[in-house]
């Protein structure tokens, strides 16, 4: 009888406790996907961080230009238009004494330059549709940086803020000769005289299609010879296309030329 009694209690604690073992069994699955998913997304309000090789690709910006379109920007115009400027500048006045010869020779050797030319960069001029952000000033370093290889001379960018503001002048009022006289007269007295303005204009042009969109961004930069008046350019350019899925980019450019239409 005792034993009856104790197989009715089991049973019946069996069929309690069955629906309980069968609802967490089906939430067991969930449960482990919600755990597999956290551990890959991490928390929200959580940020993990890591360093990057040298060789490791740029992070491309998904809303807005970024560090892999920036930096081949500023290294290919920059270097087209070092490529073009004479390393050595003199003025193309000079006065001869009695005791110099003028044969092409003694000319030559007159006009020689004593050291690299001296480029003042003014500044960036950002005419794009996108704000830089702490990239401006990245920016600047960068093609600062990328001048003073040796090749050439830069004046350094706390001088050339000041003698603006000495002469309270913009950088784009820098193109008319009168003022760019002024300033420069202004960097020779504190010691730094120049032999190129270099100004840096950056725009863009954006095409939109549904919901994708491309644009492209141009950096160029205008060499002044404050000697001559001359002057050269160079621009670069990156094209960037915006899409709403990762299958954006085969559907707009893919092997079937479908951007055209």
């Amino acid at each position: 009888m005792e034993g009856t009694v104790m197989d009715r209690r089991t049973d019946c604690q069996s069929r309690l406790l069955s629906p309980v073992k069968s609802q967490f069994a089906s939430l067991f699955p969930g449960l482990a996907v919600a755990l597999v998913l956290t551990a890959i997304g991490g928390c929200a309000g959580r940020q993990y961080g890591h360093l990057l090789a040298n060789d490791d690709k740029d992070l491309v910006g998904s809303h807005a230009a970024g560090a892999a379109t920036w930096n081949p920007l500023v290294e290919q115009s920059v270097a087209q238009l070092l490529s073009r400027c004479p390393t050595n500048v003199q003025p193309v006045a000079f006065e001869a004494s009695d005791e110099m010869s003028l044969d092409p020779q003694s000319i030559n050797a007159a006009l020689a330059s004593s050291g690299p030319a001296t480029i003042c960069f003014v500044g960036i001029e950002n005419k794009s549709a996108e704000e830089l952000g702490d990239f401006k000033d990245q920016l600047y370093e960068q093609i600062d940086s990328q001048i003073n290889d040796g090749t050439y001379r830069a004046i350094s960018r706390r001088v050339v803020e000041t003698a603006l503001r000495e002469c309270r002048l913009r950088p784009d009022s820098l193109f008319l000769p009168a003022n760019r006289d002024v300033f420069t007269a202004t960097l020779g007295r504190s010691g730094s005289p120049v032999d190129y303005l270099l100004f840096a204009t950056i725009t863009t042009g954006t095409t939109d299609r549904n919901k994708t969109s491309q644009r492209d961004y141009l950096l160029t930069l205008e060499m002044v010879n404050v000697h001559t008046g001359d002057f050269l350019k160079e621009s670069a350019k990156i094209r960037k296309g915006y899409s709403k899925t990762r299958a954006g980019k085969w559907w707009n450019y893919g092997p079937f030329d479908q951007a055209d239409g």
